[in-house]
């Protein structure tokens, strides 16, 4: 996909994740799907980005995919730059710090993720970079 249409879909799954108190359809119906927004780190401007996530007891945990591109996604260098982001989760709305999840633990979370969704499985088969696992923490406002 290339940039204009990454942009328009996900306007579209952001306005209907807003309207629909947290919910998608397609291609994500039934899948755990939070919007996270994070300032940019070259603009300063708060960017919003519709993603799956991993719910793992009180803990949320994304992963940087990029669909197996060899790049990463840009929310992803937006949280390098800012750990402190923005969370839509159903409807609720709260601050996150971000960690980056290494290691051991950073296969083990992976390795569910791509059980439960092995779309996750494809995206690793089609990179050679190492897929970006991150926590992110509710934080007091």
């Amino acid at each position: 996909m290339d940039a204009e249409r990454i942009l328009e879909f996900n306007a579209r799954n952001i306005a209907e994740f807003r309207s629909s108190g947290g919910k998608l359809g397609g291609p994500f119906e039934g899948a755990p799907v939070l919007l996270l927004t994070a300032t940019g780190a070259k603009s300063g401007q708060p960017r919003t980005s519709p993603m799956m996530y991993l719910p793992e007891g009180d803990r949320i945990i994304v992963f940087a995919s990029n669909e197996g591109k060899d790049h990463h996604p840009s929310w992803y260098h937006n949280l390098r730059a800012n750990r402190l982001a923005t969370v839509e989760l159903g409807t609720e709305t709260f601050p996150v710090v971000a960690t980056e999840i290494t290691g051991a633990e950073h296969d083990r979370l992976y390795a569910i993720q791509a059980e439960r969704y092995p779309g996750f499985a494809t995206y690793r088969e089609r990179t050679e970079r190492i897929i970006p696992v991150i926590e992110l923490t509710r934080t007091e406002a």
